[in-house]
Protein backbone atom coordinates (compact mmCIF):
# COMPACT_ATOMS: atom_id res chain seq x y z
CA UNK A 1 0.00 0.00 0.00
CA UNK A 2 2.59 2.33 -0.94
CA UNK A 3 0.85 4.11 -4.00
CA UNK A 4 -0.51 7.23 -3.11
CA UNK A 5 -3.61 6.81 -5.18
CA UNK A 6 -4.34 3.81 -3.31
CA UNK A 7 -3.81 5.04 0.02
CA UNK A 8 -6.43 8.06 -0.73
CA UNK A 9 -9.31 5.11 -2.35
CA UNK A 10 -8.24 3.81 1.08
CA UNK A 11 -8.78 6.26 3.20
CA UNK A 12 -12.16 7.29 1.02
CA UNK A 13 -13.36 3.86 1.81
CA UNK A 14 -13.03 3.88 5.32
CA UNK A 15 -14.38 7.62 5.41
CA UNK A 16 -17.89 6.22 3.90
CA UNK A 17 -17.79 3.43 5.87
CA UNK A 18 -18.13 5.43 8.71
CA UNK A 19 -20.27 8.01 7.01
CA UNK A 20 -22.91 5.34 5.74
CA UNK A 21 -22.75 3.00 9.18
CA UNK A 22 -25.65 0.67 9.23
CA UNK A 23 -27.56 2.20 12.03
CA UNK A 24 -27.16 5.69 10.80
CA UNK A 25 -29.95 7.07 8.08
CA UNK A 26 -27.73 5.90 5.06
CA UNK A 27 -28.02 2.81 2.66
CA UNK A 28 -25.55 3.67 -0.35
CA UNK A 29 -25.54 0.70 -2.39
CA UNK A 30 -27.17 -2.66 -2.97
CA UNK A 31 -27.13 -4.54 0.15
CA UNK A 32 -26.39 -1.19 2.24
CA UNK A 33 -22.71 0.39 2.86
CA UNK A 34 -21.21 -3.56 3.82
CA UNK A 35 -22.68 -5.26 1.34
CA UNK A 36 -24.07 -7.40 4.20
CA UNK A 37 -27.75 -6.45 5.47
CA UNK A 38 -27.15 -5.97 9.48
CA UNK A 39 -28.53 -3.10 11.11
CA UNK A 40 -28.03 -1.82 14.74
CA UNK A 41 -30.68 0.45 14.53
CA UNK A 42 -34.50 0.55 16.45
CA UNK A 43 -35.81 -1.58 13.60
CA UNK A 44 -39.72 -3.18 13.94
CA UNK A 45 -39.68 -6.75 14.33
CA UNK A 46 -43.69 -6.58 13.50
CA UNK A 47 -45.65 -4.61 11.12
CA UNK A 48 -48.65 -4.82 8.15
CA UNK A 49 -50.32 -2.76 5.97
CA UNK A 50 -51.73 -0.86 8.81
CA UNK A 51 -49.03 -1.82 11.62
CA UNK A 52 -45.96 0.37 11.73
CA UNK A 53 -46.05 1.96 8.59
CA UNK A 54 -44.78 5.12 8.68
CA UNK A 55 -46.15 6.04 4.78
CA UNK A 56 -46.39 4.01 1.38
CA UNK A 57 -46.36 5.09 -2.10
CA UNK A 58 -46.38 4.18 -5.05
CA UNK A 59 -44.18 3.29 -7.61
CA UNK A 60 -45.41 4.12 -11.36
CA UNK A 61 -43.69 0.98 -13.16
CA UNK A 62 -41.83 -2.32 -12.35
CA UNK A 63 -38.52 -3.29 -11.42
CA UNK A 64 -36.86 -4.85 -8.51
CA UNK A 65 -33.79 -2.56 -7.62
CA UNK A 66 -33.68 -2.06 -4.09
CA UNK A 67 -33.99 1.52 -3.02
CA UNK A 68 -30.88 3.30 -1.58
CA UNK A 69 -30.80 6.65 0.22
CA UNK A 70 -28.70 9.66 0.86
CA UNK A 71 -29.18 13.30 2.65
CA UNK A 72 -32.44 12.40 3.69
CA UNK A 73 -33.41 11.17 0.19
CA UNK A 74 -34.69 7.75 -1.53
CA UNK A 75 -33.73 6.63 -4.92
CA UNK A 76 -35.06 3.76 -7.16
CA UNK A 77 -35.64 3.05 -10.56
CA UNK A 78 -38.76 1.50 -12.65
CA UNK A 79 -39.75 1.08 -15.88
CA UNK A 80 -43.07 2.32 -16.90
CA UNK A 81 -44.72 0.95 -19.98
CA UNK A 82 -46.71 1.99 -22.59
CA UNK A 83 -49.57 -0.21 -22.69
CA UNK A 84 -49.67 -3.73 -20.41
CA UNK A 85 -46.59 -5.47 -19.74
CA UNK A 86 -46.42 -8.66 -18.43
CA UNK A 87 -46.51 -9.47 -14.88
CA UNK A 88 -43.59 -10.80 -12.51
CA UNK A 89 -43.90 -14.88 -11.73
CA UNK A 90 -44.13 -16.12 -8.20
CA UNK A 91 -42.05 -19.51 -7.81
CA UNK A 92 -39.55 -21.49 -9.86
CA UNK A 93 -41.19 -23.33 -12.48
CA UNK A 94 -39.17 -21.83 -15.31
CA UNK A 95 -39.03 -22.42 -19.10
CA UNK A 96 -37.82 -26.00 -19.30
CA UNK A 97 -40.22 -27.34 -17.00
CA UNK A 98 -43.20 -25.68 -19.15
CA UNK A 99 -41.24 -26.78 -22.40
CA UNK A 100 -41.23 -30.25 -21.60
CA UNK A 101 -45.02 -30.49 -20.44
CA UNK A 102 -45.99 -28.84 -23.91
CA UNK A 103 -43.51 -31.75 -25.48
CA UNK A 104 -45.25 -34.31 -23.76
CA UNK A 105 -48.88 -33.01 -25.21
CA UNK A 106 -47.67 -33.35 -28.62
CA UNK A 107 -46.53 -29.87 -30.07
CA UNK A 108 -42.68 -29.64 -31.99
CA UNK A 109 -40.04 -27.99 -29.97
CA UNK A 110 -40.57 -24.78 -32.40
CA UNK A 111 -44.34 -24.77 -31.45
CA UNK A 112 -43.30 -25.64 -27.47
CA UNK A 113 -40.47 -22.82 -27.73
CA UNK A 114 -43.07 -20.29 -29.24
CA UNK A 115 -45.43 -21.17 -26.62
CA UNK A 116 -42.84 -20.44 -23.53
CA UNK A 117 -41.35 -17.28 -25.10
CA UNK A 118 -45.19 -16.15 -24.96
CA UNK A 119 -46.09 -17.23 -21.51
CA UNK A 120 -42.45 -16.35 -19.34
CA UNK A 121 -40.35 -14.03 -21.30
CA UNK A 122 -41.26 -10.36 -22.61
CA UNK A 123 -39.60 -9.68 -26.08
CA UNK A 124 -38.25 -5.98 -27.24
CA UNK A 125 -40.64 -5.86 -30.08
CA UNK A 126 -43.74 -6.34 -27.05
CA UNK A 127 -42.93 -3.09 -24.71
CA UNK A 128 -41.81 0.11 -25.03
CA UNK A 129 -40.27 1.60 -21.89
CA UNK A 130 -40.03 4.97 -19.94
CA UNK A 131 -36.64 4.46 -17.68
CA UNK A 132 -37.50 6.70 -14.73
CA UNK A 133 -35.29 7.82 -11.64
CA UNK A 134 -37.33 8.46 -8.47
CA UNK A 135 -36.08 10.66 -5.93
CA UNK A 136 -38.67 10.34 -2.59
CA UNK A 137 -38.44 12.23 0.86
CA UNK A 138 -36.93 9.57 3.73
CA UNK A 139 -39.47 11.16 5.77
CA UNK A 140 -42.71 11.66 3.89
CA UNK A 141 -42.42 9.38 0.23
CA UNK A 142 -43.08 12.35 -1.05
CA UNK A 143 -42.04 12.97 -4.72
CA UNK A 144 -39.39 15.40 -4.49
CA UNK A 145 -38.24 14.75 -8.78
CA UNK A 146 -38.25 12.07 -11.37
CA UNK A 147 -36.02 11.87 -14.59
CA UNK A 148 -36.53 9.57 -17.52
CA UNK A 149 -32.88 8.20 -17.94
CA UNK A 150 -34.32 6.39 -21.34
CA UNK A 151 -37.06 5.55 -23.71
CA UNK A 152 -37.59 3.10 -26.25
CA UNK A 153 -37.53 -0.56 -26.98
CA UNK A 154 -35.26 -2.69 -24.32
CA UNK A 155 -31.97 -4.03 -25.99
CA UNK A 156 -32.95 -7.58 -24.88
CA UNK A 157 -35.89 -9.53 -23.62
CA UNK A 158 -36.58 -10.46 -20.16
CA UNK A 159 -37.95 -13.68 -17.92
CA UNK A 160 -40.99 -12.76 -16.03
CA UNK A 161 -39.31 -13.02 -12.66
CA UNK A 162 -36.92 -10.21 -13.60
CA UNK A 163 -37.26 -6.68 -14.41
CA UNK A 164 -35.78 -4.00 -17.05
CA UNK A 165 -34.41 -2.42 -14.25
CA UNK A 166 -32.77 -4.78 -11.58
CA UNK A 167 -29.80 -3.17 -11.56
CA UNK A 168 -29.62 -0.97 -7.76
CA UNK A 169 -28.39 2.68 -8.49
CA UNK A 170 -25.30 3.73 -6.28
CA UNK A 171 -24.37 6.85 -4.63
CA UNK A 172 -21.55 8.64 -2.75
CA UNK A 173 -23.66 11.38 -1.66
CA UNK A 174 -23.63 14.00 -4.03
CA UNK A 175 -24.46 11.90 -7.03
CA UNK A 176 -26.38 9.02 -8.27
CA UNK A 177 -24.60 6.39 -10.56
CA UNK A 178 -27.30 4.12 -12.36
CA UNK A 179 -26.55 1.46 -14.33
CA UNK A 180 -28.66 0.20 -17.43
CA UNK A 181 -27.16 -2.81 -18.89
CA UNK A 182 -26.59 -3.01 -22.18
CA UNK A 183 -27.92 0.34 -22.33
CA UNK A 184 -25.35 2.84 -20.35
CA UNK A 185 -24.14 4.63 -17.16
CA UNK A 186 -26.01 7.81 -16.26
CA UNK A 187 -25.38 10.46 -13.52
CA UNK A 188 -27.31 13.06 -11.68
CA UNK A 189 -26.69 14.91 -9.12
CA UNK A 190 -29.31 15.29 -5.99
CA UNK A 191 -31.39 17.68 -7.28
CA UNK A 192 -32.05 15.82 -10.10
CA UNK A 193 -30.05 17.11 -13.16
CA UNK A 194 -28.39 14.60 -15.16
CA UNK A 195 -24.37 15.62 -14.62
CA UNK A 196 -23.23 13.11 -17.59
CA UNK A 197 -24.46 9.24 -19.60
CA UNK A 198 -22.06 6.87 -20.87
CA UNK A 199 -23.69 4.87 -23.59
CA UNK A 200 -22.85 1.03 -23.57
CA UNK A 201 -22.78 -1.70 -26.12
CA UNK A 202 -25.23 -4.02 -26.34
CA UNK A 203 -24.63 -7.87 -25.65
CA UNK A 204 -26.67 -11.05 -25.32
CA UNK A 205 -27.61 -12.59 -22.34
CA UNK A 206 -28.24 -16.54 -22.34
CA UNK A 207 -31.68 -17.22 -23.06
CA UNK A 208 -32.96 -14.00 -23.00
CA UNK A 209 -33.16 -14.09 -19.01
CA UNK A 210 -32.54 -9.82 -18.56
CA UNK A 211 -29.89 -8.37 -16.49
CA UNK A 212 -29.33 -7.72 -13.22
CA UNK A 213 -25.53 -6.70 -11.55
CA UNK A 214 -25.34 -3.32 -9.65
CA UNK A 215 -22.68 -1.09 -10.03
CA UNK A 216 -20.09 -0.54 -7.20
CA UNK A 217 -17.63 2.39 -6.09
CA UNK A 218 -14.45 2.55 -5.57
CA UNK A 219 -13.02 6.10 -4.76
CA UNK A 220 -13.54 7.66 -8.09
CA UNK A 221 -14.00 4.41 -9.88
CA UNK A 222 -17.63 3.30 -11.16
CA UNK A 223 -17.34 -0.19 -11.51
CA UNK A 224 -19.62 -2.70 -13.48
CA UNK A 225 -19.37 -6.29 -14.87
CA UNK A 226 -21.13 -7.34 -17.83
CA UNK A 227 -21.01 -11.64 -18.03
CA UNK A 228 -22.90 -11.91 -21.48
CA UNK A 229 -23.15 -15.24 -24.18
CA UNK A 230 -20.98 -12.72 -26.19
CA UNK A 231 -18.02 -10.30 -24.45
CA UNK A 232 -17.69 -11.11 -20.44
CA UNK A 233 -16.12 -7.83 -19.25
CA UNK A 234 -15.13 -5.96 -16.20
CA UNK A 235 -14.43 -1.88 -16.24
CA UNK A 236 -13.93 1.33 -14.56
CA UNK A 237 -15.65 4.65 -15.16
CA UNK A 238 -14.66 8.18 -14.26
CA UNK A 239 -17.33 8.71 -11.56
CA UNK A 240 -16.87 12.42 -12.66
CA UNK A 241 -16.78 12.44 -16.58
CA UNK A 242 -18.29 8.88 -17.15
CA UNK A 243 -15.18 7.88 -19.03
CA UNK A 244 -13.94 4.63 -19.47
CA UNK A 245 -11.00 3.85 -17.22
CA UNK A 246 -9.84 0.48 -18.35
CA UNK A 247 -11.69 -2.60 -18.80
CA UNK A 248 -10.41 -6.01 -18.90
CA UNK A 249 -12.01 -8.93 -20.87
CA UNK A 250 -13.35 -12.23 -19.03
CA UNK A 251 -13.09 -15.61 -20.11
CA UNK A 252 -15.37 -17.52 -17.80
CA UNK A 253 -17.50 -20.50 -18.61
CA UNK A 254 -18.47 -23.64 -17.13
CA UNK A 255 -16.80 -26.43 -19.05
CA UNK A 256 -18.57 -29.49 -18.86
CA UNK A 257 -17.40 -32.57 -20.87
CA UNK A 258 -14.76 -29.90 -23.01
CA UNK A 259 -18.08 -28.10 -23.99
CA UNK A 260 -18.30 -24.64 -22.68
CA UNK A 261 -20.89 -23.54 -21.21
CA UNK A 262 -23.09 -20.57 -20.05
CA UNK A 263 -21.07 -17.71 -19.61
CA UNK A 264 -23.86 -14.51 -18.63
CA UNK A 265 -24.26 -13.80 -14.63
CA UNK A 266 -25.92 -11.28 -12.65
CA UNK A 267 -23.66 -10.82 -9.35
CA UNK A 268 -22.74 -7.62 -8.04
CA UNK A 269 -18.87 -6.57 -7.69
CA UNK A 270 -17.82 -6.15 -4.60
CA UNK A 271 -15.06 -3.39 -3.19
CA UNK A 272 -13.17 -5.49 -0.81
CA UNK A 273 -10.96 -2.68 1.73
CA UNK A 274 -8.26 -5.50 3.29
CA UNK A 275 -5.27 -4.21 5.36
CA UNK A 276 -3.01 -5.08 2.80
CA UNK A 277 -4.33 -3.75 -0.46
CA UNK A 278 -7.93 -2.66 -2.23
CA UNK A 279 -9.61 -5.37 -4.88
CA UNK A 280 -12.92 -6.17 -6.35
CA UNK A 281 -14.35 -9.33 -6.04
CA UNK A 282 -16.12 -10.73 -8.79
CA UNK A 283 -18.46 -13.93 -9.30
CA UNK A 284 -19.02 -15.66 -13.02
CA UNK A 285 -19.69 -18.28 -14.48
CA UNK A 286 -17.16 -21.32 -13.17
CA UNK A 287 -15.13 -19.23 -11.14
CA UNK A 288 -15.09 -16.24 -8.43
CA UNK A 289 -12.05 -13.61 -9.77
CA UNK A 290 -10.45 -10.40 -8.19
CA UNK A 291 -9.36 -7.50 -9.48
CA UNK A 292 -7.37 -4.61 -7.96
CA UNK A 293 -7.80 -0.89 -8.76
CA UNK A 294 -6.36 -1.02 -12.71
CA UNK A 295 -8.18 -4.26 -13.78
CA UNK A 296 -5.34 -6.95 -12.75
CA UNK A 297 -6.31 -10.56 -11.60
CA UNK A 298 -5.27 -11.33 -8.35
CA UNK A 299 -6.80 -14.48 -7.77
CA UNK A 300 -9.19 -17.26 -8.97
CA UNK A 301 -11.22 -19.46 -7.24
CA UNK A 302 -13.36 -22.61 -9.17
CA UNK A 303 -16.75 -24.06 -7.72
CA UNK A 304 -18.91 -21.47 -8.96
CA UNK A 305 -22.40 -22.31 -10.96
CA UNK A 306 -23.22 -21.59 -14.31
CA UNK A 307 -25.06 -18.24 -13.88
CA UNK A 308 -24.65 -16.88 -10.57
CA UNK A 309 -26.69 -14.38 -8.53
CA UNK A 310 -25.92 -13.93 -5.49
CA UNK A 311 -23.61 -10.88 -4.86
CA UNK A 312 -20.11 -11.29 -2.45
CA UNK A 313 -19.12 -9.60 0.79
CA UNK A 314 -16.56 -9.42 3.31
CA UNK A 315 -17.63 -9.45 7.30
CA UNK A 316 -15.83 -10.68 10.50
CA UNK A 317 -12.50 -11.20 9.04
CA UNK A 318 -13.52 -12.61 5.69
CA UNK A 319 -14.32 -12.78 2.30
CA UNK A 320 -17.63 -14.87 1.83
CA UNK A 321 -18.42 -16.36 -1.56
CA UNK A 322 -21.73 -18.45 -2.74
CA UNK A 323 -21.42 -19.81 -6.18
CA UNK A 324 -24.86 -20.20 -7.01
CA UNK A 325 -27.15 -23.01 -6.92
CA UNK A 326 -25.10 -26.01 -7.99
CA UNK A 327 -22.32 -24.15 -6.55
CA UNK A 328 -20.27 -24.15 -3.11
CA UNK A 329 -19.91 -21.78 -0.87
CA UNK A 330 -16.27 -20.56 0.23
CA UNK A 331 -14.68 -18.25 2.87
CA UNK A 332 -11.60 -16.50 2.00
CA UNK A 333 -8.88 -14.87 3.89
CA UNK A 334 -7.52 -11.47 2.73
CA UNK A 335 -3.97 -11.60 0.44
CA UNK A 336 -5.10 -14.18 -2.12
CA UNK A 337 -3.47 -15.08 -4.87
CA UNK A 338 -3.25 -16.94 -8.09
CA UNK A 339 -5.63 -20.14 -8.04
CA UNK A 340 -6.92 -20.95 -4.85
CA UNK A 341 -9.36 -23.56 -5.93
CA UNK A 342 -7.37 -26.69 -4.11
CA UNK A 343 -5.41 -27.59 -1.36
CA UNK A 344 -2.39 -27.95 -3.98
CA UNK A 345 -3.01 -24.75 -5.59
CA UNK A 346 -3.90 -22.72 -2.57
CA UNK A 347 -0.17 -23.21 -0.52
CA UNK A 348 -0.60 -20.52 1.37
CA UNK A 349 -4.32 -21.74 2.85
CA UNK A 350 -6.46 -18.58 1.89
CA UNK A 351 -9.23 -20.71 1.12
CA UNK A 352 -10.77 -20.69 5.14
CA UNK A 353 -13.84 -23.22 4.30
CA UNK A 354 -15.53 -24.33 1.75
CA UNK A 355 -19.18 -26.09 1.24
CA UNK A 356 -19.60 -27.59 -1.74
CA UNK A 357 -22.66 -27.52 -3.62
CA UNK A 358 -24.22 -25.63 -0.78
CA UNK A 359 -24.69 -22.33 -3.32
CA UNK A 360 -28.12 -21.05 -3.63
CA UNK A 361 -30.31 -19.78 -6.45
CA UNK A 362 -31.34 -16.29 -5.78
CA UNK A 363 -30.63 -14.90 -2.13
CA UNK A 364 -27.83 -13.95 -0.90
CA UNK A 365 -26.47 -15.16 2.40
CA UNK A 366 -26.21 -12.90 5.40
CA UNK A 367 -23.42 -13.06 8.02
CA UNK A 368 -24.57 -12.22 11.25
CA UNK A 369 -22.95 -12.32 15.10
CA UNK A 370 -20.68 -15.25 13.85
CA UNK A 371 -23.05 -17.04 11.81
CA UNK A 372 -24.01 -17.30 8.11
CA UNK A 373 -27.57 -17.57 7.16
CA UNK A 374 -27.92 -18.84 4.18
CA UNK A 375 -31.80 -18.80 2.12
CA UNK A 376 -32.37 -20.96 -0.69
CA UNK A 377 -35.09 -19.96 -2.99
CA UNK A 378 -37.59 -22.39 -1.40
CA UNK A 379 -37.45 -21.60 1.65
CA UNK A 380 -34.73 -23.68 3.51
CA UNK A 381 -32.39 -21.77 5.53
CA UNK A 382 -28.71 -22.76 6.44
CA UNK A 383 -26.86 -21.56 9.52
CA UNK A 384 -22.87 -21.92 9.24
CA UNK A 385 -20.45 -20.99 11.81
CA UNK A 386 -19.21 -18.28 9.97
CA UNK A 387 -15.10 -18.87 11.37
CA UNK A 388 -15.31 -22.41 9.95
CA UNK A 389 -18.24 -23.36 8.03
CA UNK A 390 -19.72 -25.87 10.16
CA UNK A 391 -23.43 -26.36 9.53
CA UNK A 392 -26.11 -26.02 12.68
CA UNK A 393 -28.91 -26.47 11.39
CA UNK A 394 -31.03 -26.55 8.21
CA UNK A 395 -34.65 -26.12 8.45
CA UNK A 396 -37.83 -25.12 6.33
CA UNK A 397 -39.06 -22.31 6.96
CA UNK A 398 -42.81 -22.89 7.09
CA UNK A 399 -45.48 -21.65 5.26
CA UNK A 400 -42.52 -19.68 3.51
CA UNK A 401 -42.71 -20.61 -0.56
CA UNK A 402 -40.43 -18.43 -3.09
CA UNK A 403 -37.38 -16.77 -1.64
CA UNK A 404 -35.79 -14.03 -4.07
CA UNK A 405 -35.00 -11.38 -1.91
CA UNK A 406 -31.83 -11.25 0.57
CA UNK A 407 -32.27 -11.63 4.46
CA UNK A 408 -31.67 -8.86 7.12
CA UNK A 409 -30.43 -9.28 10.34
CA UNK A 410 -31.24 -6.89 13.45
CA UNK A 411 -31.84 -7.15 16.94
CA UNK A 412 -31.29 -10.80 17.57
CA UNK A 413 -33.61 -11.84 14.66
CA UNK A 414 -32.89 -12.82 11.03
CA UNK A 415 -36.13 -11.78 8.59
CA UNK A 416 -36.50 -13.68 5.54
CA UNK A 417 -39.00 -12.23 2.62
CA UNK A 418 -40.98 -14.54 0.80
CA UNK A 419 -42.28 -13.01 -3.16
CA UNK A 420 -45.92 -12.83 -1.79
CA UNK A 421 -45.08 -10.30 0.77
CA UNK A 422 -44.21 -12.24 4.07
CA UNK A 423 -41.46 -11.98 6.30
CA UNK A 424 -40.30 -14.78 8.12
CA UNK A 425 -38.86 -13.80 11.47
CA UNK A 426 -36.68 -16.35 12.82
CA UNK A 427 -34.62 -16.58 16.14
CA UNK A 428 -30.62 -15.84 15.62
CA UNK A 429 -29.04 -18.83 17.09
CA UNK A 430 -27.75 -22.23 17.19
CA UNK A 431 -31.34 -23.65 17.16
CA UNK A 432 -33.93 -22.82 14.65
CA UNK A 433 -37.24 -20.29 15.61
CA UNK A 434 -39.89 -19.43 13.86
CA UNK A 435 -40.89 -16.02 15.80
CA UNK A 436 -43.38 -14.59 13.84
CA UNK A 437 -44.64 -13.79 10.00
CA UNK A 438 -45.35 -10.28 9.07
CA UNK A 439 -48.03 -9.79 5.57
CA UNK A 440 -47.60 -7.03 3.41
CA UNK A 441 -49.74 -9.53 0.93
CA UNK A 442 -47.79 -7.71 -2.22
CA UNK A 443 -45.60 -9.18 -4.16
CA UNK A 444 -42.14 -8.52 -3.07
CA UNK A 445 -38.94 -9.69 -4.88
CA UNK A 446 -36.34 -6.90 -4.10
CA UNK A 447 -34.23 -6.76 -0.78
CA UNK A 448 -35.10 -4.12 1.39
CA UNK A 449 -32.74 -1.13 2.85
CA UNK A 450 -32.54 -0.45 6.63
CA UNK A 451 -32.34 2.85 7.28
CA UNK A 452 -31.98 4.02 10.50
CA UNK A 453 -34.40 2.88 12.25
CA UNK A 454 -36.55 2.35 9.20
CA UNK A 455 -37.01 -0.50 6.99
CA UNK A 456 -37.77 0.45 3.36
CA UNK A 457 -39.78 -2.84 1.58
CA UNK A 458 -40.36 -2.43 -2.17
CA UNK A 459 -43.53 -4.06 -3.23
CA UNK A 460 -44.27 -4.86 -6.62
CA UNK A 461 -46.31 -1.39 -6.95
CA UNK A 462 -45.20 0.27 -3.87
CA UNK A 463 -42.55 1.44 -1.02
CA UNK A 464 -43.28 1.19 2.33
CA UNK A 465 -41.50 3.15 5.20
CA UNK A 466 -42.02 0.69 8.17
CA UNK A 467 -40.99 1.71 11.60
CA UNK A 468 -41.92 1.86 15.02
CA UNK A 469 -44.29 4.38 15.97
CA UNK A 470 -43.10 5.89 18.62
Amino acid sequence: MNNHPYRLILLALILSAALFAADTPEWPQFRGPQCNPVSNGRLPDSWSKTENVEWSAEIPGMGWSSPIVSGGRVFLTAAVAEGKSKRPQIGTEYSNEYMAELMKQGLSAKEADAKVIERDFEMPNEVVLHYVLYCLDLGTGKVIWKQEYNYGRPPGGRHRKNSFTSETPVTDGKRVYVYATNLGLYAYDMKGKQVWKTPLESYPIIGDFGTGASPALAGDLLLIVNDNEKRQFIAAFDKNTGKEVWRTNRDLAVNRGGVAGRRSGWATPYVWATPGRIEVVTVGPGFAVSYDLSGKELWRLAGMSQGPIPSPFASEGLLFLNGGKGGGLFAVKPGATGDISSASADSAGYLAWSQQRSGTYLPTQVVYEGAVYVLTETGILNRYEAPTGKLSYRARIEGGGAFTSSPWANKGKIFCLNEEGNTFVIAAGDNYELLKVNDLDEMALATPALVGDRLLLRTENRLYSIRQKR
